[in-house]
Parts: structure tokens; C-alpha cells; sequence
């Protein structure tokens, strides 16, 4: 009985040292996969917080006191330049015009007798300005009423859309009271801050007009157009070290609104950049790190210095060069100053298969 016990111990120390070896073997046979760094001219995109605001966007303010008598137009509707859209009650006005024609009609009869008189020398020509006179300060009056009796019409200054109204048929308006706003949308003018390094390099590497930006809208879709910058403004914040950027977008499907916020992408040309799949990387006490291969076969940590970010995709600015052999998967399966097997792949391939690189 003792006996059958030991071959069984040994049996069971012969089949677990067998398993063992097959793994330490399997492990052994493991093949990685390495590429190098891709050099390559690309670009990125820098994205800054922006504000969407109406190429026109004014207050509409009564002129004149009275009873608002008439609204012709809706909340949100679209408006041509010169449509009527608010009247408030002209009887006032209407009948101070009526008073100063009446008074022009008067002064322009008296004029013209007191002019036949002069022309008979019978009355100075002194008499005769001072009665010009008199007619032209009634024109005048009469000039004035009309502007007056003019401002109970609101019209519209340009096409645009109508905000929401701030009164309401029949209301008492006072004179400067705020009705609604109108917004010109057939453009949209969006600002967004620039840094002052990011600045200088703007400045300094292109012309600022030739600056083609890209808008993502809140709902993180992109826009349909591209916008331009076309100017910048005079002064820096110096709380927050920035300075205004204003693109122009058109807009005619009038999706933009004045007041919407979004995200301005500004593209950024990199000359010989060194790019890695994200994939290849590792984190250390908020380091980035990779694997290096070297002509050894054995991999050695690199701590690397990131540039930009891309999709899937890192540009180093330190750390490597094109030539360096990178591990590019089974980060987590190998060791510091491990040896270990390994089949190289193109970069180029290596980035097609994450999509970052079209099939040239």
C-alpha cells in the first residue's frame, strides 16, 4: 500500500513538472510584435472653447412712448429689412402732424402775400425774411412730427430672425423699453482664446487670413462649413493669458444661433513628426514609457515625452527617433531587460490597421 503511494506522488510530480516545462516553453515561444516610429509631415488639431455669436444682433427699442397697438410678426419668424413688426398707437403723433401742416399751410400763404408786397416795395425786405423765416421753422415743426408719428413703426433694419418679444399687444410702452432682439444669421461670427505661445506661433508661421478652422457643434457633430479667421483682437487678457481669435462661418441653413457654444479646431502642420500607436505606450507615476528592442532581443523601458494626440495615435517630441524598435503589443506579458522573440511590421502597416494612415 505504501508503495502504490509513492509511484503516485511521483507520477503526480512527473505530470506537474511536464506542464510546467510546456508552459515555460510555450512562454519561451511567445512571438512579439515590434515596429518603429512612423516619420511623417502631418497635422493636428488644436481645440479651444468658442462662443457663436450673430454677425448682427441689435435690441429692438421703442422710440416713443404709447399703447403698443399692433405686433405683425412671431417669435423666432424671419423678417426682411424694412418689414413692419411693431406699431404703437399713433393718434398723439398723428395729430401733432396734422397741426404742423396746418402751420406750414398757414406760413407759406403768409409768405407768399408778404412777398407780393415786397415785390411792390410795400413792405421792407426784412419783413419779407422774417416771414421766410417763420415758414421754414413750420417746416421744420412739421419734419419733426413726421419723424415722431414715423417712430410708433418699428421696421426692420436688415433680414433676420426674430427673439422672443418682451411685451405684449396692448402694453403701455415707455420710451427706450426694450421689445425683442434681432440676429442676423446668414453669418456667424465665433471667438475663441488663444494662449500667447499658441499666438506667436500663429502669427508667425502663416498669414493669419489663410487660418481655415473647423467648428464641432454641442451635440459633438461637426459643422458643415469651414470657417476663416479674419482678425484678432487688440489686447490680451492678462488674468487668463489669452487673446481673442474671430472666425467667420457662414451659415445658410441658419443652424447656428446666436448665443450656442462649441469647439473651434485649428489645424497645426508638423514637419517630420514621430508618431506611435498609443497602444505601444505604458504609465509610470504619470510617465509615459515603452518598450525599446535592441540588437540584444531585449526590451528596456524608455520614458518618452509626448508632443500631441491623435486618434489612437501619440507624436514624441523626446525619447525616440525613427530608427528604435518599439513593442507594439503585449505590453504586460514582458519585463524589464527581458529577452524575448519578435517579428517586425512596417510602421506604415502598423498605423493603416488602426485606420490613422490611408493606403498610399
Amino acid at each position: 500500500m505504501k508503495k502504490n503511494k509513492i509511484i503516485f506522488m511521483l507520477s503526480a510530480v512527473i505530470l506537474i513538472t511536464a506542464c510546467n516545462h510546456k508552459e515555460v516553453e510555450k512562454e519561451e515561444d511567445t512571438t512579439f510584435l515590434v515596429s518603429s516610429p512612423l516619420l511623417k509631415d502631418t497635422f493636428i488639431y488644436k481645440e479651444y472653447v468658442c462662443q457663436i455669436r450673430s454677425i448682427q444682433h441689435i435690441e429692438l427699442r421703442a422710440l416713443e412712448k404709447g399703447y403698443l397697438q399692433d405686433i405683425y410678426v412671431d417669435e423666432g419668424q424671419m423678417v426682411k429689412k424694412g418689414q413692419l413688426m411693431f406699431q404703437i398707437k399713433p393718434v398723439i403723433y398723428a395729430a401733432e402732424m396734422q397741426k404742423a401742416q396746418a402751420e406750414v399751410e398757414f406760413a407759406e400763404i403768409e409768405y407768399q402775400n408778404t412777398k407780393l408786397l415786397a415785390d411792390k416795395n410795400v413792405v421792407s425786405p426784412n419783413e419779407l425774411a422774417l416771414v421766410k423765416a417763420k415758414l421754414s421753422k413750420a417746416q421744420a415743426e412739421l419734419a419733426l412730427s413726421k419723424a415722431h408719428l414715423g417712430f410708433t413703426e418699428i421696421r426692420a433694419p436688415f433680414d433676420g430672425i426674430m427673439d422672443r418679444f418682451n411685451v405684449r399687444l396692448g402694453s403701455l410702452i415707455d420710451e427706450g423699453e426694450l421689445l425683442s432682439t434681432l440676429s442676423d444669421n446668414s453669418k456667424m461670427w465665433v471667438y475663441f482664446n488663444v494662449p500667447e505661445a499658441e499666438y506667436l506661433n500663429y502669427t508667425t508661421r502663416t498669414n493669419i487670413r489663410d487660418i481655415k478652422v473647423n467648428l464641432e457643434m454641442a451635440n459633438h457633430e461637426m459643422f458643415d462649413y469651414q470657417g476663416t479667421v479674419e482678425t484678432i483682437e487688440a489686447d490680451f487678457n492678462n488674468e487668463t493669458g489669452t487673446i481673442a481669435f474671430r472666425a467667420t462661418f457662414p451659415n445658410p441653413k441658419r443652424i447656428l444661433r446666436h448665443g450656442e457654444t462649441g469647439n473651434i479646431l485649428v489645424p497645426v502642420n508638423l514637419k517630420n513628426a514621430i508618431i506611435i500607436p498609443q497602444k505601444a505606450t505604458f504609465e509610470v507615476l504619470d510617465k509615459k514609457y515603452v518598450y525599446v528592442v535592441g540588437k540584444d532581443n531585449v526590451v528596456r523601458s524608455q520614458q518618452i515625452t509626448i508632443g500631441a494626440e491623435m486618434p489612437h495615435l501619440y507624436v514624441i517630441t523626446e525619447g525616440l527617433n525613427e530608427t528604435d524598435k518599439i513593442l507594439i503589443d503585449g505590453l504586460r506579458k514582458v519585463k524589464n531587460n527581458e529577452k524575448i522573440k519578435y517579428s517586425f511590421e512596417d510602421p506604415k502597416k502598423v498605423l493603416r490597421e488602426l485606420g490613422q494612415l490611408h493606403a498610399e
